[in-house]
């Protein structure tokens, strides 16, 4: 009997209990707002909440934009500032002061070369000073005899002609080694190339001992420098989008290579005639170079066209960034939303953002994904 009574006693204190716990966590004082239930169903990307109103909706705008054309281009040199430096001067190298890829100044020594074309050119410059000091004093002997009158006029002019002629010869000669580039005065049969322009060599065809010259079986273009201060970027554009860009247009250049660098050139010539195979055409656009385009790179070229579009504009908050793409959520009736992907472009001033495709002008959007977005993922 009085186990009994214990157990009963014990009973009502477990329920007494049990009761005031309830009471405690059903108090709503004691924590925070109930949150919104989420409910998810077959489409995953379509949510439903039970109160719609906790995440606020905002219409999209309208924006006038330019129309814009991305395509992709490489950097090349400008073919007006590439220079060959060449030996007029036939004959074997004897040394080189530079190689493929360097710097050079102009005046700078590229390297020798040891030619028989400054030997016989040497040779023609001495016979043609002796022929023509023969020759004047000749003439200034024919002039003296013709004032005593003991020769003739014509022989006069003869002896005239036949100094001009040498004359002539002489300077002939003296031409010839400075083409070649010897000085008369100290005479050697090996001869110095020197960079013709600053720049960097793009293209060497020449080695120690190599022959080279423009009458040799060795390379006559020893080096190609190139300018490299002003660049070409050669872009394919396709025939339908050709309309969208014009002569004198400038053109934002993305860099691949270093994404925080952007540069601005201008479209210097649009190809007029197109790739068979593919449908486009080369355009060419001039950029200056700061010193970090390379031959070769691979670019983004943005064409801004002076006709304008309609695009929608959003919040910033209203785009959510997922997996390298973006999404907005809209209204799907009732207390549902709807996830849709849109392409964004541009930031725009007040914290708004571009939408290129996706969203309509006047379409709602829900002001905060992430609010909403956290509501799905706590679930």
């Amino acid at each position: 009997m009085k186990n009994t009574s214990l157990l009963q006693v014990l009973a009502c204190l477990a329920a007494c209990l049990s009761l005031t716990a309830c009471e405690k966590k059903s108090d709503p004082a004691a924590g925070a707002p109930p949150t919104a239930q989420i409910t998810t169903t077959g489409d995953v990307s379509l949510v439903t909440v039970d109160k719609p109103d906790q995440f606020p909706l905002v219409q999209a705008e309208e924006i006038e934009v330019p129309t814009s054309l991305d395509v992709t281009g490489s950097v090349n040199p400008d073919i007006a500032r590439e220079v060959p430096v060449i030996s007029l001067a036939s004959g074997r190298i004897v040394d080189i002061k530079a190689r493929l890829d360097d710097k050079v100044k102009k005046g700078q020594l590229l390297l020798k070369v040891q030619s028989p074309d400054i030997t016989n050119a040497f040779d023609a410059y001495l016979k043609a000073a002796n022929d023509e000091q023969l020759a004047n004093k000749a003439y200034v002997r024919a002039q003296d005899l013709y004032s005593h009158g003991a020769i003739s006029l014509g022989m006069l002019e003869q002896a005239e002609d036949t100094e001009k002629d040498a004359k002539a010869d002489l300077v002939a000669a003296e031409g010839q080694l400075d083409t070649l580039g010897v000085d008369k005065e100290h005479p050697s049969n090996v001869v110095n190339i020197y960079a013709p322009i600053s720049g960097v060599i793009i293209a060497q065809n020449v080695t120690n001992a190599a022959a080279t010259g423009v009458t040799f079986s060795g390379s006559s273009t020893a080096f190609t420098i190139a300018d490299l201060s002003v660049v070409w970027i050669l872009c394919d554009v396709y025939e339908n989008d050709i309309p969208k860009i014009q002569l004198g247009q400038p053109v934002q250049i993305k860099l691949n290579a270093y994404p925080g660098e952007n540069l601005t050139g201008r479209i210097s010539d649009i190809g007029p005639v197109l790739d068979p195979s593919i449908r486009t055409a080369k355009v060419r656009v001039e950029v200056a170079n700061p010193g970090i385009l390379r031959l070769g790179m691979f670019v983004t070229a943005t064409f801004q066209s002076k006709k304008k579009q309609v695009h929608a504009a959003v919040p910033v908050s209203s785009i959510m960034h997922l997996h390298d793409r973006e999404w907005v959520f809209v209204p799907a009736g009732g207390n549902s939303f709807r996830r849709v992907e849109v392409h964004a472009g541009d930031m725009l001033p007040g914290n708004r953002q571009d939408v290129v495709s996706g969203v309509h002008v006047g379409e709602q959007v829900v002001s905060n994904v992430l609010q909403l977005e956290a509501a799905v993922e706590a679930q």
